[in-house]
């Protein structure tokens, strides 16, 4: 065997080592991170608006069903992140359930940030949409600003009254369990054929929250077609929260498998 290689060893690599859970390439720089990381000291501002259902409705895919016209979107600012580093992301959720089961939470249709690692691991494990964007989150005087750019436009632009009312989690939650995200991983063969065709979950550890604010917000949305967030355009404005945060991202699981290889 050879030495661990992510913890500095350059043995000649091995079939063992090749196999073996967590494995990522290059193999002596390896980019996508192991089970568990943790993120500390996160900035999240989370925007709430009502959409229609049938907007909600054809973006997800079967048999997942909405179960509410309402989108969040989670723009976050990154600040200490093991291998990562600080960097920006956002995620475009709406609720969704499993057709005939008990399972339920929200579904990504999009995901932005400026991590090529987050990219990375994002797209390989969990099967999520992600592309590199830039979000950010600004203070402005008694103003929250929260930005998502790609291509040099700003797709989401959303606005939140800087810390005027002390709130939970428990506010935002009552949308949808945002905490259990599903994801359809979608991976082919070199030859084209596929190789995974899946629904996954997963859920945050450790969540520890450092304070919680809410208030008068905006969101507004630009078209582009490489990031066609405004296909889930603002009704009404609902909700928005402004917390802070510590988790820790441990392995999730396989809920449905479209080729049936999966027990």
């Amino acid at each position: 065997m050879s030495k661990d290689l992510r913890n500095g060893g350059l043995d000649r690599l091995t079939v063992e080592d090749i196999v073996k859970p967590g494995f990522s390439t290059p193999w002596d720089a390896p980019t996508i991170p192991p089970f568990p990381f943790t993120f500390r000291d996160v900035e999240v501002l989370s925007l709430v608006w009502r959409t229609s259902e049938a907007a909600v409705a054809r973006l997800l895919p079967p048999p997942l069903e909405p179960t509410s016209d309402v989108v969040v979107a989670h723009i976050y600012r990154m600040n200490d992140t093991e291998w990562i580093g600080p960097y920006g992301e956002s995620n475009v959720s709406v609720g969704c359930r499993m057709a005939g089961t008990d399972i339920a939470g929200s579904y990504s249709p999009y995901l932005f940030l400026s991590s090529e690692v987050g990219v990375s691991h994002g797209r390989e494990v969990h099967g999520q949409p992600k592309k590199l964007g830039h979000p950010r989150i600004e203070h402005r005087g008694d103003l929250v600003v929260g930005t998502v750019e790609r291509n040099g436009i700003d797709i989401v632009t959303g606005t939140m009254a800087y810390k005027q009312r002390r709130d939970t989690l428990e506010s935002l939650t009552r949308h949808f369990d945002f905490a259990e995200n599903i994801n359809l991983k979608a991976v082919d063969h070199i030859d084209g054929r596929p190789a995974i065709r899946q629904l996954t979950a997963r859920r945050l550890g450790e969540v520890v929250v450092h304070e919680c604010w809410s208030g008068a917000s905006t969101v507004e949305l630009r078209p582009n077609a490489q990031a066609p967030v405004h296909r889930l355009p603002v009704v009404d404005m609902l909700d928005s929260f402004h917390w802070r945060a510590d988790f820790t991202l441990v392995p999730g699981r396989i809920i449905h498998d479209y080729l049936g290889d999966t027990p």
